[in-house]
């Protein structure tokens, strides 16, 4: 069972992301154990934050296993696409940026990336998450997940 596009993001820990690898034939195209993964949905503790306005927000997520850097873009202002679109962009990133806080526990969705021979998630969702047992759910998800499909293509 490979994800498909109905299941776009793959649930991974920390350990699990970063050791993904760059594919050689493709420079955005990134794997783990052959299987092809673009899309990713991680949790963990805000660890660190680093805000430039108007251009982006990186962080950091812990989940225990590791760190996972993030980046948050938010220079949609300057895009060429269609100005009321662009300005709810604007305002979504804006506003998911000021939910990023030091000790917060966040769940994030985005496409994997290489910046400078690291891996990051370039962001496209944020949650906050207030239920205590959200981070042993998503680590039971990821290791579900890792048996079933990630772990089974050896």
């Amino acid at each position: 069972m490979f994800p498909s596009k109905m299941e776009p993001h793959m649930k991974l820990l920390a350990f699990d992301f970063t050791s993904l690898t760059q594919t050689r034939s493709h420079s955005k195209s990134f794997t783990r154990k052959g299987i092809p993964i673009s899309r990713v949905e991680s949790l963990g503790t805000v660890v660190s934050r680093d805000l430039k306005p108007s251009r982006f927000l990186k962080f950091k997520l812990d989940d225990g296993t590791g760190c996972i850097a993030c980046i948050l873009w938010l220079n949609q202002l300057s895009s060429n696409q269609n100005p009321s679109t662009v300005r709810l962009i604007a305002q979504v990133a804006n506003h998911l940026a000021e939910e990023i806080k030091m000790g917060r526990v966040a769940r994030v969705r985005g496409r994997v990336t290489g910046y400078r021979g690291r891996i990051q998630i370039t962001v496209s969702d944020i949650v906050i998450e207030r239920d205590p047992n959200a981070q042993i759910l998503h680590w039971l998800e990821c290791i579900r997940l890792a048996r079933k499909v990630l772990d089974s293509c050896k």
